[in-house]
């Protein structure tokens, strides 16, 4: 794993790939007399601060769990709303992430979206593609299940042979294919659970929660989050 840079050296080892469960929105907005919406801007408008943090400590893979396929149970305006705010953040961020040599990676389902928010984020994916400072994966009507369930389905169509079916080879049709597993999960806003995020990709991940709601995880709360992580020992088992 690399070291931590020389403005935070005392942060050793770093992790490689860290994802992220973002939590909290609606509770902070009601904490403060505002709309469900209001908190959900605010949360998207974090996500800008947080991945520039991260790129500080040279983390080279982000993963953050924005939409999931449980959310479209949430009340109709809301879910229009977030699909809304989806598409705006793609548009108006992308050529930022990209100028600052950010990659970005799309997990989840594509076909629920609409046509315009697909064309949106595939364009996102392509002019970004050969970046190398980061990875950002958004996992966006992403479901943990579904993905496994997916991979098993396109293996099947595949006809490859059951003995020939192993650990690499499966990972290799989940929608992370290509991704490191995450060396390190956090979980915002107080919950204790994975909530169906990445189940096949954390069997070895170190977990994190913080009550702090996401709006408010910051740069400081993200080297709390590192310093934490650091200070583990990991044996995979060993």
């Amino acid at each position: 794993m690399r070291q931590a840079q020389a403005n935070d050296a005392a942060i050793t080892p770093l992790p490689v790939h860290v994802a992220i469960i973002m939590d909290g929105n609606v509770r902070w907005a009601e904490g403060r007399g505002k709309s469900r919406m209001e908190g959900h801007r605010a949360g998207t408008e974090n996500i800008r601060r947080v991945v520039e943090a991260f790129v500080k400590y040279q983390v080279r893979y982000l993963t953050l769990y924005a939409f999931s396929t449980e959310n479209w149970s949430r009340p109709e305006a809301e879910v229009r709303e977030l699909l809304h705010i989806l598409g705006r953040v793609i548009k108006r961020e992308t050529k930022a992430l990209h100028e600052k040599g950010i990659r970005l990676r799309h997990l989840g389902r594509m076909d629920r979206l609409s046509e315009r928010v697909q064309k949106q984020v595939r364009y996102a994916v392509d002019l970004t593609k050969d970046n190398p400072v980061m990875t950002l994966s958004v996992a966006f009507d992403y479901g943990g299940r579904a993905e496994i369930v997916n991979a098993a389905q396109q293996v099947a169509k595949s006809g490859i042979a059951p003995e020939m079916i192993d650990e690499d080879l499966f990972s290799r049709y989940l929608y992370s294919a290509g991704l490191p597993d995450p060396d390190l999960i956090v979980r915002t806003a107080g919950e204790v659970r994975l909530s169906n995020f990445l189940l096949w990709q954390s069997a070895y991940s170190e977990f994190y929660f913080t009550p702090v709601y996401w709006p408010d995880f910051d740069e400081e709360e993200v080297r709390k989050a590192l310093v934490a992580y650091s200070e583990r020992k990991r044996n995979f088992g060993v």
